[in-house]
């Protein structure tokens, strides 16, 4: 079980390449030009605030050891341009004074002399780690670098970051084989414990840590790292999760806003069955658009994937590997190439082979959204998304509501969802950890400008969540830039509207007009 909202970069990769408080970092951060220059069309960021949370010194003034890079998973290590370096934050934001954790953090340089600052990124997930991802994204982004240094971090219980590991490779193949949309009591009574398992699994390898991975105390972990790297403000891109987690920042520390991009953005005002409905309701719609693209009428054609699924639930099909595809793993192996437009034929080769009783290929790509190698060794992103996630929300729907709630489910999509209305049930299922709240707070009064950028068609993160983001950071702050395009995410897919957009508010502090559409 995989929530759908993802890591951008992380998904990309898989389908294309399989004010100074307290210190500073070595190598001098040129104290003063944290911000830059005014920004200008728009009000400059306001001064930096004090911090409601109290650091010792230790933390606030604690440098930065950068060195090579070591090499992350399957991935080799990047190049010397790439520098690495731990930062020590509280467990438990609540007691500053106590135990710390380690955050690995990657850095490069900016190129130029005229330097803004550093800009952290955030990839999303929750689980997406930084450290092995911001090198990929730097070509990407290398207008940018020159003149901001390019930072990433694996957050709390991602990665390198205390990184939790809540099942073995074993059990997490055995897992696939629980059918995720259960049509019979034993098969409810399996998917149920399956999901307590998975719980009482995280809970015994993170232990303490558990009760410490929220969105909240990761953005409170990001000010202690712009006071460490010596920057007035916080200059920020967050993508799909990481935009929730830039709003949460906002409203944390509104006064320390300098420029924040939010990317694929989230519907902070949607709890954990909102969020679900979302997520089902722009699956849909891509599907819709991938269908109309090879030909086909979106609602014959989505019968037609319906009627698979039914099948492949009736009996697995065959694959190459000699492992099974179900229905489960089928729709997987569907929603991975609707993040990103330049997949769509890969779905159209998965589909015709699945119609023709071979799975290998649905298999395929199922197993690069699962983090799954050749060898059969998982990736933790889905672990660390769950821990973060259901500490977050406080809502869990019960069996009985949730299959009250399935027929308004099926209406918005017949492909997804029994799959995103089961996941609402399954998901934090009698979860070890009480959540946090509903929906996250996000108001941000006093906040310099934020740019958010919404794409009409992405599955993830549906473009509606953007205009809401905008209305719940306040008047004057939330900017909404809306891109006519496919995929999760703007920035980098294709459009020079919005890459110009994006890079002239980050660069020259040129905010674009509220509502302005790139086709």
């Amino acid at each position: 079980m995989s929530r759908f909202l993802r890591w951008t970069a992380a998904a990309a990769a898989a389908l294309l390449v399989a004010g100074c408080g307290g210190g500073t970092s070595d190598g001098g951060q040129d104290e003063g030009k944290g911000t830059g220059s005014a920004k200008a069309s728009g009000p400059a960021p306001a001064p930096a605030s004090p911090s409601p949370v109290h650091l010792p010194s230790s933390l606030t003034s604690q440098r930065l050891g950068w060195k090579g890079c070591k090499a992350t998973g399957d991935a080799t290590a990047p190049s010397d341009d790439w520098r690495c370096a731990t930062l020590k934050v509280p467990l438990d934001w609540s007691k500053p004074d106590g135990r710390t954790i380690d955050l690995a953090l990657i850095r490069a340089r900016a190129t130029g002399s005229d330097r803004i600052g550093s800009l952290l990124f955030n990839f999303g997930g929750p689980g997406g780690s930084g450290v092995s991802m911001m090198p990929y994204y730097g070509a990407t982004v290398s207008e940018l670098r020159e003149r901001y240094d390019l930072v990433s971090w694996d957050p709390r219980g991602v990665g390198a970051s205390e990184g939790v590991r809540c099942r073995s490779d074993r059990d997490i193949e055995a897992a696939e084989q629980v059918d995720a949309t259960p049509d019979t009591p034993a098969e409810e009574k399996a998917y149920l414990q399956d999901a307590t398992a998975f719980g009482k699994g995280c809970q015994k390898a993170t232990g303490e840590l558990m009760a410490h991975v929220s969105t909240t105390d990761t953005a409170r972990d990001m000010d202690l790292m712009r006071q460490v790297l010596g920057d007035r403000t916080m200059h920020y891109f967050g993508i799909s999760y990481g935009t929730e987690l830039g709003g949460v920042y906002a409203h944390l520390f509104p006064k320390r806003v300098g420029r924040l991009i939010l990317d694929a953005v989230v519907d902070p005002t949607a709890g954990a069955v909102g969020h679900a409905e979302n997520q089902t309701r722009g699956f849909q719609r891509a599907l819709d658009n991938y269908l109309k693209s090879t030909g086909q009428d979106p609602k014959q054609g989505s019968r037609k994937i319906a009627d698979l699924l039914q099948r492949i639930d009736a009996k697995p099909l065959p694959t190459s590997s000699g492992r099974k595809l179900t229905q489960t793993l089928a729709v997987t192996g569907i929603v991975l190439p609707l993040y990103s437009e330049a997949a769509w034929p890969r779905l159209t080769s998965a589909l015709k082979s699945a119609e023709s009783g071979d799975g290998s290929k649905l298999l395929a790509l199922a197993d690069d959204y699962n983090d799954r190698d050749s060898s059969g060794h998982y990736g933790t992103t889905s672990h660390a998304q769950r821990v973060i996630s259901c500490l977050d929300d406080r809502q869990r729907p019960t069996l009985a509501q949730t299959k009250n709630l399935l027929p308004r489910f099926e209406r918005i999509s017949p492909v997804f969802g029994d799959f995103l209305g089961w996941d609402a049930a399954g998901w934090c299922h009698d979860w070890p950890v009480p959540g946090q709240y509903d929906t996250p707070e996000v108001s941000a009064p006093g906040a310099a400008p934020i740019l958010l950028v919404g794409n009409t068609g992405d599955p993830a993160t549906p473009y509606e969540g953007a205009r809401r983001m905008a209305d719940e950071l306040g008047k004057g702050v939330g900017t909404e830039l809306t891109w006519k395009g496919e995929g999760h995410g703007a920035y980098g897919n294709g459009s020079d509207c919005v890459d110009a957009a994006v890079n002239a508010y980050l660069l020259d502090g040129t905010v674009p007009k509220d509502g302005t559409v790139c086709s």
